[in-house]
């Protein structure tokens, strides 16, 4: 009787380790949870009030729809709309590509040389300092072609956070490390590899969550000035096209999808950076409260 009680404990001690959880791993499945639930919960109830509001006093859907109502004008123009959208999104992405290209090439060329940088940045701040909407009629007037000329007041727009961040990044790098990879005679190529581009890595991922956002909004800017129509437009163009015609329903369906391209942009761009960064750097390391 006794060595079937001296069997069973090593078993009942095991299955009291197994159930204990670590705090930490529950703490972080909560946060998880409460980082989805939370914001959701939070626009679900901001929405409900609006369609309350809005019923409750009769407003005129010319004046400020309910969200059932611009809910439906989305179900009713999904196909002309996500035309208008996909156009925004060609517009935005290639600005965006066209940004990191050049700035982060002339980052590179800025911390490479100094009397570059000091003879090319002030035209660099030139662009960032100048309104799109004051520049993007001479553009439109000296680009023949529309979307050529949409797609360069955007670029401006997204271009100066990358070449910024970029050059200030690859000067980032501790002077004891360049000190160490000029002891050991590290060649060019192994101190950009190694010590320079790590270093400018965190703040080529902020800038790049900032510059989706900024090329966004000069898209949207520069359809604006332009005032373009027709069915290869954006959503800038269906704003302008639904206020003209007083369907206010269609045009806060139009810029509800700028919002949520806004904030899709905003999300890939941070997932981005914690799939960079996430393993080592410590602006996305999880902290222990």
């Amino acid at each position: 009787m006794s060595h079937s009680t001296t069997d069973t404990a090593p078993v009942i001690g095991a299955t009291t380790l197994a159930t204990q959880v670590d705090p930490r791993i529950l703490r972080d499945r909560r946060d998880r949870r409460l980082q989805y639930i939370l914001p959701i919960s939070a626009i679900i109830l901001a929405l409900g009030i609006w369609e309350f509001l809005v019923w409750y006093n009769e407003v005129p859907h010319y004046l400020i729809p309910a969200p059932s109502l611009i809910a439906q004008t989305l179900v009713t123009d999904w196909s002309s709309l996500m035309q208008s959208a996909m156009f925004t999104i060609k517009l935005t992405l290639m600005s965006l590509v066209l940004a990191i290209i050049g700035g982060v090439a002339l980052g590179m060329l800025f911390a490479l040389s100094r009397p570059v940088e000091m003879s090319l940045f002030p035209f660099a701040v030139i662009l960032q300092v100048t309104p799109v909407v004051a520049i993007a009629p001479l553009i439109l007037i000296y680009v023949s072609n529309t979307f050529v000329a949409l797609l360069i007041c955007a670029w401006i727009v997204a271009f100066f956070p990358i070449l910024s961040n970029t050059a200030i990044g690859l000067r980032s790098a501790d002077h004891n490390l360049r000190d160490l990879f000029r002891l050991y005679q590290a060649t060019p190529w192994q101190r950009l590899r190694y010590l320079l581009i790590p270093s400018a890595l965190p703040y080529f991922m902020a800038a790049l969550k900032i510059a989706g956002g900024l090329a966004l909004i000069g898209a949207v800017v520069a359809e604006f000035v332009a005032g373009t129509a027709g069915q290869n437009t954006g959503l800038a163009s269906r704003i302008l096209e639904s206020s003209f015609r007083n369907e206010i329903p269609r045009m806060f369906a139009a810029l509800f999808l700028v919002s949520v391209l806004g904030v899709g942009i905003f999300l890939i761009t941070a997932w981005l950076s914690r799939a960079v960064l996430g393993h080592w750097h410590e602006s996305e390391i999880k902290r222990e409260n």
